[in-house]
């Protein structure tokens, strides 16, 4: 058996310290709230525990396939995530906030079979499958509306899957198809925050620890160059983000995000000496009114010296565990639905809601390629989703749906998967 890293031993450890958060707020009886605009003011005099305030989220799915890519796939029961998160109130205008994520019902050993980036070759994780993650830690700072300050290990909000990730925030029982094929999910970075509302206008800006482009891919873009491989993030580049949303009408939100940053030297090893410059740029709207709701975005980005990338990933060791395949230079992704809660029409005093939606994603991690670097087509898909959302209560949500995805192949091309999920927040 394989010893378990220092990593691992610090996320366990850090994960029970938060429990032991958790265990205190839930000792006090506490009621989450979801509006930190609703957290009441401390005052020198308050208790404690009245400075703790406690929420989370869970979710399990089952997955049944029908795959042309893959006959032999089997179906599968995925515990997929327990969220834990505890805000501390140290003072009127500073909070602590820390969260932590246990994905895949916990951490071991597991071996993974790849048959379609790895070359059939069978790939080693130390996880059983899954992990305990640190997903957010950060001081914030509270000034004045218009502005604010976080500190410390931050969301970065690049998609929607990075900002809205509660299963009640989104219609299929996974998170996003697109983004979640091309962006780190949940993604966080070490780095500094100012945020604020201006009228109908929120902004966030963000300078942060940068991705590591050995970890990119052919099927997932810039997903794996997220920095969780290692006991410390290296900080040779960093990057700067910017978000702005606009709600003109209670019903209507449109924003708009931009990311820049080179990835060249967070390498493990200093084997890339060209930049090699992430740009994301990311659109998305959303509209909300009585029983319907519609939302869409637009994600679109490009890497400089992708040529250079799948080249230095090609000579990387087995024991980095990463993928080694060629790079795409731009790739893109975009999806709309519209979703509609089919009881009042049934009943006007019902306390339930029954939302039927329909979805469809389009996304290519290979929308572009450099010269002499082979576009795949099979990592271009469009899937349609359908399905529906029951809620009995206000906090929890059960969803059924099912998906039909075409690859750009010529033949052997569908991926059908039906998908039933539980979801619940507190």
């Amino acid at each position: 058996m394989p010893p378990v890293p220092a990593a691992s031993i610090a996320h366990r450890l850090l994960t029970a310290a938060l429990t032991a958060v958790v265990a205190l707020a839930a000792a006090g009886s506490l009621r989450a709230q979801s509006d930190d605009d609703d957290r009441p003011p401390v005052t020198s005099g308050a208790r404690w525990y009245d400075r703790i305030n406690l929420e989370g989220s869970a979710s399990i799915g089952y997955h049944h396939f029908d795959w042309q890519t893959d006959t032999a796939r089997r179906d599968f029961v995925d515990i997929e995530r327990l969220t834990l998160e505890a805000e501390v109130q140290l003072s009127e205008k500073i909070t602590f906030e820390a969260e932590v994520e246990i994905e895949h019902a916990g951490t071991g050993a597991t071996i993974e079979f790849d048959r379609f980036e790895e070359f059939g070759e069978f790939e080693s994780d130390v996880e059983k499958g899954g992990e305990i993650r640190l997903e957010k830690m950060l001081l914030e700072f509270g000034i004045i509306p218009e502005f604010n300050l976080r500190a410390g290990y931050l969301t970065v909000p690049v998609g929607q899957v990075n900002v809205h990730n509660e299963p009640l925030d989104y219609f299929t029982v996974t998170r996003s198809e697109s983004e979640s094929s091309m962006l780190p999910n949940t993604w966080s970075e070490a780095g500094i925050e100012a945020f604020g509302r201006l009228g109908t206008l929120r902004y966030r800006a963000l300078a942060v620890t940068g991705l590591d482009a050995s970890g990119f891919s052919s099927a997932n873009w810039i997903q794996r160059g997220h920095q969780l491989r290692f006991e410390t993030i290296n900080a040779e580049d960093f990057a700067f983000v910017g978000a702005l949303d606009w709600s003109p009408t209670p019903p209507v939100n449109v924003g708009v995000t931009g990311y820049i940053g080179n990835t060249s030297g967070n390498r493990p090893k200093p084997d890339l000496t060209a930049p090699a410059t992430v740009t994301i740029g990311e659109v998305h709207a959303s509209y909300r009114q009585g029983s319907a709701t519609v939302r869409g975005e637009v994600v679109y980005g490009t890497l400089s010296d992708a040529d250079g990338v799948s080249r230095a990933n090609r000579n990387l060791s087995n024991n980095l565990n990463v993928k080694r395949t060629p790079v795409g230079s731009a790739a893109l992704g975009w999806y709309i639905e519209g979703g509609y809660d089919i009881l009042p029409l049934l009943s006007a005093d019902s306390t339930c809601s029954l939302t039927l939606f329909a979805r469809y994603d389009h996304y290519d991690t290979m929308e572009k390629t450099a010269d002499g670097i082979f576009n795949n087509p099979r990592w271009e898909r469009n899937t349609i989703t359908g399905g529906a959302n029951y809620r009995p209560i206000e906090d929890v949500v059960i969803k059924a749906q099912f998906s039909h995805r075409e690859l750009g192949l010529a033949t052997a091309n569908i991926e059908n998967t039906l998908s039933l999920g539980l979801g619940l927040e507190f």
